[in-house]
């Protein structure tokens, strides 16, 4: 809605500066990372360091003249700040430097406004980016004095400004109740899976860390898929089948990234909602990447902000075909439960091992039982094989069955209770 680019992308200058507090310091190679996500052409990158940011133009005066001096000598069309602004330093800057100047928050927007596709995607984008523009409405509209009275220049009583402001209040209510309409709808969906007891399993991580190549690989499916910044935004959900397990639903989420801005983590909080109430995470680590432990931080920090710090996680340490002599494995904790799985999704290499976690986790308790039935128990064993949970029969001298089962004890004891058998009667180990 706000960014219309053109197709050849823009002449781009990048600041990046270290600031005192470690907290807010950002990483120069992920920023130009996100400029060439978003299209832009970076012809070079100012840096510096400060003990704090400068209350009129964030930077100081002397960068201030340095940056304009670089952008008339490459022509640029824009400057990217990988800071937050303020609607304040925003406007100083554009009014020295003469072009637009956007901050790491308005740069993740435009990213984000280019890569969604669904009906509640660009919903989102837009929600996150009027709630963005309305605090720097007053960049444009600076020349503007209160309308005057008079014949032909009598108003309705408000400024350009003021009228802007209404409008985006109109706009920002009109998608939050069509917002409401489309989660309402998620939210049936996920209730229904509820009440059919599947098991939700949620693909989070770094953004570029590969979780659409897995999901691909995984679910056979052509999930847009790009060594880039937020390929994926909007959630995407498919069916598989786990060994034991049965059916459980696959979603490939939006990717975190470092300072998430908190207005779209707030938009986008309906769409995180189904990691939020995952039966289990799949944490899709860049096993090859220098901040590897950083970035891991991060998306702890996303998970705890939306809830989901509590939910079973398993971790999958991706792209080790780019790491000589690393093989699959699966790393496993004191009681043997899966803690992580190396593996690549590029070539596929250790898929088996990752669905086998996944089982092993989703299925920690599962039956496996010579079941003694009676002949007077047939129905048993006419849903046994319906499931598919018989892996052997025999009979015995008097006729008496005697099925190899396997399958999870939650279904058992629901296939017993639909055919009004007690559970203890089954105690016959496997031998």
């Amino acid at each position: 809605m706000f960014f219309e680019r053109p197709e050849s992308g823009e002449t781009a200058v990048l600041v990046h500066l270290d600031l005192a507090n470690e907290e807010n310091r950002e990483d120069p190679r992920e920023f130009e990372e996100l400029a060439l996500s978003a299209g832009a052409d970076p012809v070079t990158l100012v840096s510096g360091s400060r003990h704090g940011p400068s209350p009129k133009y964030f930077v100081g005066q002397g960068k201030v003249e340095e940056i304009a001096e670089l952008v008339r000598l490459h022509d640029a069309q824009l400057v990217l700040f990988n800071h937050a602004l303020s609607p304040a330093q925003e406007r100083n800057l554009e009014q020295e430097l003469k072009c637009r100047v956007l901050d790491r928050t308005g740069l993740i927007l435009d990213i984000f406004a280019q890569r969604a596709r669904t009906y509640e995607g660009k919903l989102q984008v837009e929600l996150a980016q009027l709630e963005h523009m309305s605090t720097r409405l007053v960049r444009g509209w600076t020349h503007l004095e209160r309308q005057k009275g008079g014949i032909g220049l009598r108003g309705p009583g408000e400024t350009q400004l003021e009228t802007d402001r209404r409008l985006l209040r109109v706009r920002i209510k009109s998608i939050l109740k069509r917002l409401a309409r489309v989660r309402k709808q998620r939210d049936q969906g996920r209730r229904s899976r509820q009440r059919a007891e599947i098991s939700t399993v949620s693909l989070v991580g770094y953004t570029n860390a590969g979780k659409s190549t897995l999901f691909n690989h995984v679910t056979d499916s052509s999930v847009y898929a790009a060594d880039q910044l937020f390929a994926t935004l909007d959630p995407t959900l498919r069916r598989i089948e786990l060994a034991d397990v049965g059916q459980a639903i696959l979603a490939d989420t939006v990717g975190f990234i470092r300072h998430l801005p908190h207005k779209l983590v707030e938009a986008f909080r309906g769409t995180l909602q189904e990691t939020s109430e995952a039966t289990l995470l799949l944490h899709v680590i860049d096993a090859d990447s220098d901040e590897r432990l950083e970035n891991v931080d991060q998306v702890e920090q996303v998970l705890a902000e939306i809830g989901a710090e509590t939910i079973p996680r398993l971790e999958v340490y991706n792209k080790i075909d780019l790491m000589p002599g690393v093989a699959p494995r699966i790393d496993r904790d004191d009681d043997g439960k899966p803690l992580r799985v190396w593996m690549s999704a590029n070539t596929g290499a250790g898929v088996d091992l990752l669905l086998q976690s996944m089982t092993e986790l989703l299925g920690q308790e599962i039956v496996h039982s010579w079941l003694h039935i009676e002949p007077r128990e047939g129905q048993l064993r006419a849903q046994l094989y319906a499931q598919g949970a018989v892996l052997n029969e025999r009979a015995d001298e008097c006729g008496n069955m005697e099925l190899e089962v396997r399958l999870q004890k939650r279904d058992f004891l629901q296939l017993l209770s639909r055919v009004g058998i007690a559970p203890d009667r089954f105690i016959k180990p496997v031998h």
